[in-house]
């Protein structure tokens, strides 16, 4: 394994975050990261390394297995889309082909065959049965490479995927067919869970067996869904939970979910963990590039909600530029009373929609939650019925909030369009138009969210006085918007 890693970060820029070694299922799961280029280098060397030293002839383990490298993931987390992790991830699969002669397949996001996004399809048989099958069944024939496996080191599927979650579920019984059964009820492949692969093995060592997950996609298939599946499956065969563990590196929203779920905590948002707060603070809050990718991930949250509070931030931010540029010219003195009142009103605007963007998400995953509550029962429809009101009010309360404070940001700004400093004047009608574009986003959020509503009264006045902002907000966009095109804003004087 150290050899491993050591050639996988052999490129400069590429750091290792995390190793670990598992005896039972005779495998080791090795994280890097780093520039795109650094991390296919060292993905390149560190296969070759690999090939080098595995012979899968004389390997044995629980975990399914076709190579000595098996599965090489590219994983876009900042500063990366998933097509450009695609993109790389062929390139990646193509050398590989050719330097060692191997054979490799595309899967996941990367894949050309559409069965092959499943990895489980590839390595069906495992390397024994590819072995025996690649030269003469045409489903078998890899992506690039030759078309036998290598004698010693197999195949391996190389692609881009979203963050995966490795997650293990240990059973106080040593009956493997239990922990099979349970994996059966819960992977989704058996009628379970959307995004759950799972299979059952024994640890022998433990005298325990293991229920042993792939969760692919965290922010549709929570942790705490999983393992209460699992907890009610092994019940049936009066078995409980011994423990859990994760398999190398999680998201930290992953956690916060679960402490949410279980806590029953109400709009609770990542920003209330302190550590959050101070590297957000630190680091003048998290990298546009994670929430981006994190928008574009295939889940509910976070969502238009979230967006909209932060184009309100930013239109605020945009204030707060033009409101010091206008407080540090000697020429607009005479402002300087009324462009430091409005620069107060941004900062806290922009500080209360910065907070804005994770309650949204969490009030839209609370609602989303409220409305998986059971409905088999009377009392399991009173219930849910309850849950999905308050969930709905909470989900429709936070835009509400998003569009009166962007309102007040684009009040700001019309202001400074007119007497803000004339070289920032373009900067103040860009936050315009960006506040607009938020006050919408939250109106839309508002209504898909006032159907849910039982309180009649409650939900009219939601949408008649988001209605009235947005009414009001055109008339002033339409003069900012006159103003603008018509003065020479005079950038270059």
């Amino acid at each position: 394994m150290d050899l491993l890693g050591k050639a996988l970060t052999s490129a400069p820029g590429v750091v290792l975050l995390d190793s670990e070694m598992d005896s039972a299922h005779n495998r080791c799961v090795i994280s890097v990261a780093g520039e795109p280029e650094a991390v296919a280098t060292g993905v390149v060397t560190a296969v070759g390394k690999a090939i080098e030293t595995i012979d899968l002839r004389k390997h044995q383990g629980e975990h399914p297995r076709m190579g000595a490298a098996d599965v090489i993931p590219f994983i876009p987390i900042s500063g990366l889309t998933m097509e450009e992790a695609v993109e790389l991830s062929i390139e990646v699969a193509r050398e590989i082909a050719e330097r060692c002669n191997i054979p490799v397949y595309l899967y996941e996001q990367s894949a050309r065959v559409p069965a092959r996004r499943d990895l489980a399809h590839i390595r069906k048989g495992e390397f024994e049965g590819i072995r025996d099958e690649i030269r003469t069944n045409s489903e078998r024939k890899p992506d690039f490479g030759p078309m036998e496996v290598h004698p010693s080191a197999g195949a391996l599927a190389v692609g881009a995927r979203f963050p995966l979650i490795a997650y293990n579920i240990y059973l106080n019984t040593d009956d493997v067919k239990i922990a099979q059964a349970i994996a059966q009820a819960v992977r989704f492949a058996g009628g379970g869970l959307r995004f759950v692969k799972a299979l059952g093995f024994e640890i022998k060592e433990r005298n325990q067996v293991q229920v042993s997950m792939n969760l692919t996609n965290h922010l549709s298939t929570p942790i705490f869904r999983a393992f209460e599946m699992v907890e009610m499956e092994a019940k049936r065969y009066g078995v409980s939970i011994a423990s859990s563990e994760i398999v190398g590196l999680v998201p930290q929203k992953a956690l916060d979910v679960c402490a949410g779920h279980y806590l029953r905590l109400e709009k609770f948002a990542s920003s209330q963990i302190l550590e959050n707060r101070l590297a957000q603070t630190m680091l003048n809050g998290p990298l546009l590039g994670e929430f981006i990718a994190e928008v574009a991930l295939p889940g509910a949250v976070p969502g238009g909600g979230s967006v909209a509070a932060l184009a309100g931030a930013l239109a605020a931010a945009l204030g707060e530029m033009v409101s010091r540029l206008t407080e540090n010219c000697k020429a607009d003195l005479a402002l300087s009373s009324q462009v430091k009142e409005a620069h107060v009103r941004l900062l806290e605007a922009r500080r209360s929609l910065y907070d804005l963007i994770e309650e949204d998400s969490a009030a839209y995953q609370a609602l989303i939650d409220a409305m998986k509550f059971p409905r088999e029962t009377g009392n399991d429809l009173e219930l849910r019925a309850g849950a999905v009101e308050r969930a709905a009010r909470g989900a429709t309360e936070v835009p509400l909030a998003t569009a009166r404070t962007t309102y007040a940001v684009l009040e700001c700004l019309a202001q400074l369009l007119r007497t803000g400093n004339t070289k920032a004047r373009p900067d103040a009608a860009a936050g315009i138009q960006l506040a607009y574009a938020a006050l919408k986003g939250a109106q839309y959020s508002i209504l898909a969210n006032i159907p849910l509503l039982k309180d009649a009264i409650f939900a009219e006045s939601c949408r008649t006085e988001v209605s009235h902002l947005v009414e009001s907000a055109q008339s002033l966009i339409v003069q900012a918007d006159q103003l603008a095109m018509a003065v020479d804003f005079g950038r270059a004087k």
